[in-house]
């Protein structure tokens, strides 16, 4: 990269959050299959001034037996539906949950939050992918919608609006 090249970047991460830095991020950038997995997302910033008063979380298949966590100030929704199939979970059979979070309330432009969701990603997701978890925050009069899921073989920094991903590892040995 050159020098001129490399001070706009600088410059541009310095002068004002743009897609290109400003995500919305998991916490934990792993996990294995067939494990509860506690997806924090982090909000750092609203939609260019405005703040934050909805964080959405869309629960995609495979991630099951989802329960929000509560937050002071915030109003709590949950749409529950059916799951593409049925799995199986501490022995037992579960074939709905919730499909989506939301969260409405206010996190100002220059603050900073998480928002957090835990449940079991399936044993039957393939170790080695990357499993995605769109979440779109919405403003008074914007939204930023992190939901594209690249391409096989893309590099998800050279998406606009990435979704949240987290890296399935093999599933751990024992129960």
């Amino acid at each position: 990269m050159n020098r001129t090249l490399a001070a706009l970047l600088g410059f541009s991460f310095l002068a004002a959050p743009t897609a290109a830095f400003s995500h919305a991020t998991l916490e934990l950038k792993e996990a294995p299959v067939g494990s509860t997995y506690k997806a924090v997302f982090r909000i750092g910033h609203g939609c260019d001034g405005e703040a934050t008063l909805k964080v959405r979380v869309q629960v995609p298949e495979g991630f099951i037996s989802v329960k929000p966590q509560p937050k002071a100030g915030w109003e709590l929704e949950t749409v529950k539906g059916k799951y593409a199939k049925a799995y199986t979970l501490y022995g037992h059979e579960v074939s709905e949950g919730v499909k989506e979070v939301v969260w409405t309330g206010s996190l100002l432009d220059e603050h900073y939050d998480e928002f957090v969701v835990r449940g079991s990603l399936a044993a039957d997701l393939e170790p080695g992918k990357t499993f995605y978890i769109p979440v779109v925050q919405e403003c008074a009069t914007k939204a930023e919608r992190w939901i594209q899921i690249p391409a096989e073989g893309q590099d998800p920094d050279d998406l606009e609006y990435p979704a949240p991903g987290v890296k399935l590892l093999e599933k751990k040995g024992g129960h």
